[in-house]
């Protein structure tokens, strides 16, 4: 299956293979089937660009639950998919879900802090969202990305970019411990004394070696923080892209920042002033007083933005800064990551970002935390490289799929000759070497896959092996 194949309202087939009808019998209500009334939105992924079609899938709402359908699903003789919310299906869709249930832990969330410990037990459903109310009563936060209502556990267990990543590192050096449903149907649980070789794997791993149950996470100390964005017209975008990329080169580690050409679409729930525009935005956080902040941001203030929302925010708002899409939506991304930004590299992202079928080309900052490696982290820890070029294309209808991913492609591949050995796996969509993404873990990862999950059970968006 390819993002060529999409539909955003998928028509549902019908019948179930015998397969199916045997996890119906062993699992009842907790499994769709197709032809069932729910089907459509069951298997509906947050990315509606893909069209998600297993054989089943299940819905467990405890940590037993998932334990039976694994066991149901193996004795089945069928793969089994670990999906949160779907924003990685278009990853997963390449590796064939025509013999897969997924597991949809949309069911399976909730949080617990431990205030004391500034830790978190978070269920493997969990969205960023759900963690962020839980502890912002205690003056806590967590590394969550960009978004809210991204899944705790896809986004951590697979490396995990914030805003207080060049600072802290990436999210998954805060994982403290896993609890997953093993390919034997068995609940285990991983930490650096329990398993540590399968806890090793499952950071960075992640879905290709277990259903995750739960996660222990540690938390950030930020009741409030510096942060916002700067926005000017995209007419702009020379000058700003010219002074971020300088700017860049000698920002503080407190800094995390984005930049971005949004070429926003005439859509109603959008202001007025924002509608149908094309904008060039400065967003992120920088983890100083407000003063310190004040005088980091100040070259890049002085270029007299149309807005200026950079202020002393609670933690918790920090997700809403970059403006992810509020609901499940169509689209096709590509990212590479970059050593450099000379001048040719900002001209590369100025001629992307100038095509309005991109509906965001970015440039993240990285480096500082994020490139280095945890003294005691796990198969990813880190990520090198300075930048990170992302591109987004909006899918409307399943005709515009093709002409969407080889937009996305072509913008990322204006920047190939600073591209470097690497990738974020949280950004990967399809259409690339998984391989790259793990780096020098991946034949050791390989090697642990076969030796905890040696029939192939998990089918995973990142794969090993």
């Amino acid at each position: 299956m390819t993002l060529s194949d999409t539909t955003i309202h998928p028509t549902a087939r019908p019948g179930a293979d015998a397969r199916a009808e045997r996890l119906r019998s062993a699992l009842g209500s907790r499994v769709v089937l197709p032809g069932d009334a729910e089907w459509d939105l069951a298997r509906m992924p947050w990315n509606l660009a893909v069209d998600q079609r297993p054989v089943a899938v299940a819905r467990p709402e405890t940590a037993e639950d998932v334990v039976e359908v694994v066991r149901a699903a193996t004795a089945a003789g069928l793969r089994i998919a670990p999906q949160s919310t779907g924003h990685a299906a278009g990853a997963l869709a390449e590796t064939g879900l025509a013999d897969t249930v997924i597991v949809s832990l949309a069911r399976l969330r909730g949080v617990t802090v431990d205030p004391v410990a500034r830790t978190a037990r978070v269920l493997g459903g969990s969205h960023w969202n759900d963690v962020l109310e839980a502890t912002a009563s205690h003056g806590l936060t967590a590394p969550h990305g960009s978004a809210g209502d991204v899944s705790v556990a896809g986004c951590s267990l697979s490396g995990g970019l914030s805003f207080y990543a060049r600072t802290h590192g990436l999210a998954v050096n805060f994982v403290r411990a896993v609890e997953v449903v093993t390919a034997d149907g068995a609940l285990v649980r991983a930490s650096a004394d329990e398993n540590p070789d399968l806890f090793w794997a499952i950071r960075g791993g992640s879905g290709a070696f277990g259903v995750v149950v739960s996660l222990e996470i540690d938390l950030l100390p930020y009741a409030d923080v510096f942060a916002g964005m700067l926005l000017w017209d995209a007419a702009r975008a020379p000058e700003v892209a010219r002074a971020w990329a300088a700017w860049t080169a000698t920002a503080p580690e407190s800094a995390t920042t984005t930049l971005r050409i949004l070429n926003l679409p005439p859509l109603p729930e959008l202001p007025p002033f924002l509608s149908g525009r094309s904008v060039v935005v400065v967003d992120g956080a920088v983890l100083k007083t407000d003063d310190a902040a004040a005088a980091v941001l100040a070259p890049l203030r002085g270029l007299a933005p149309e807005i200026d929302t950079f202020a002393r925010i609670p933690a918790a708002g920090l997700v809403a800064v970059h403006m992810d899409p509020p609901q499940p939506t169509p689209a096709v991304t590509q990212h590479a990551v970059l050593d450099e930004l000379p001048d040719d590299a900002v001209a590369a992202f100025l001629r992307a970002g100038a095509n309005r079928d991109l509906f965001m080309t970015e440039l993240r900052h990285i480096g500082g935390a994020v490139a280095r490696p945890a003294a005691h982290g796990g198969a990813v820890s880190a990520l090198r490289g300075q930048y990170l070029c992302h591109t987004v294309a909006m899918i409307p209808v399943p005709e515009a799929a093709a002409g969407a991913t080889a937009t996305a492609r072509a913008a990322v591949t204006l920047f190939a000759p600073w591209h470097i050995d690497a990738l974020a796996l949280t950004f990967m969509d399809g259409g690339v070497d998984r391989r790259i993404g793990y780096g020098e873990a991946a034949g050791r990862l390989g090697e642990l896959k076969r030796r905890f999950d040696p029939g192939a059970v998990f089918s995973a968006a990142q794969p090993v092996g």
